[in-house]
């Protein structure tokens, strides 16, 4: 059985607003990972995607929805790319939603979005969460960190995922779990992901270290699915300026050669 969340298990995935802190901290630890998406060209790797969505639909939607990720951006490019068959076929076996229509719940269309999931004991949304925690070093939140070594939400999502040290206490009736990359030190979700926990349908190694990678890159894609398209138009963007600029200079050189040199009689 693949171990899920319950709604005791309360997520304080970076949300301090979530999260039940004991007095004191350190310093978070934050592992650098080479995703594939990183630099000004990366890109995507579809497979990853397609399991570290697997990782989320089997580990965390039980108490974390994606209310701002339309299922149908499961077939779009740049994605996991599924066909809009496999992607009807997820959405209908995974999640259902009430239709006031027919006064009733039914299964979720490629039209509709992941399931909202909230009330007590649930986390928060994970939509946007990635791009909530790119931040996460820095003076004042700026991320900084991100900037200068590449290090983003994703990071943080993997560290946070893989930082439980096993120490535990109690404080006003809630047990709290020893996380290393969390602020303060404390939260109140245990830890989710154990070696084996989801078996990979292409049978990609499924240590914990691997499935904590892989649903990162997916939250990664949730808050910013059309990432390989903006590099695109950047690059364009900063082409046609270099362009533009030697054109201008050229052009200014052109017309001001000849009278380079000239005195002006006053």
């Amino acid at each position: 059985m693949i171990k899920k969340l319950t709604a005791t298990a309360i997520l304080a995935l970076g949300l301090a607003t979530g999260a039940a802190q004991a007095a004191g901290g350190g310093d978070q630890h934050i592992e650098d990972i080479a995703f594939s998406f990183e630099g000004p060209f990366g890109t995507y790797d579809k497979e990853q995607l397609r399991r570290g969505l697997k990782v989320y639909t089997e580990v965390c939607s039980a108490c974390h929805g994606l209310q701002y990720v339309p299922l149908r951006t499961l077939a779009e490019p740049g994605g996991p790319e599924y066909s809009e068959d496999e992607v009807r076929a997820y959405a209908a076996e995974n999640f259902t939603i009430y239709d006031p229509e027919l006064d009733d719940d039914r299964p979720r269309k490629p039209a509709d979005h992941f399931p909202t999931v909230s009330g007590e004991g649930m986390g928060p949304d994970l939509s946007l969460m990635a791009k909530a925690r790119a931040g996460f070093h820095g003076p004042a939140g700026t991320g900084i960190n991100q900037l200068v070594r590449g290090m983003g939400g994703a990071e943080y999502i993997y560290s946070f995922l893989i930082g439980f040290n096993g120490e535990e206490q109690e404080v006003a009736g809630n047990f709290l779990n020893g996380n290393d990359a969390f602020a303060g030190g404390w939260t109140s979700m245990p830890p989710q992901l154990e070696d084996g926990s989801v078996d990979y349908d292409d049978g990609h190694n499924n240590s914990a270290h691997h499935l904590a990678e892989d649903v990162s890159a997916f939250l990664m894609w949730t808050a910013e699915p059309k990432m390989h398209a903006r590099k695109q138009t950047g690059f364009v963007a900063v082409l046609l300026l270099v362009v533009l600029t030697s054109l201008l200079y050229l052009t200014n050189k052109k017309l001001w050669a000849p009278h380079k040199g000239k005195k002006l009689d006053l």
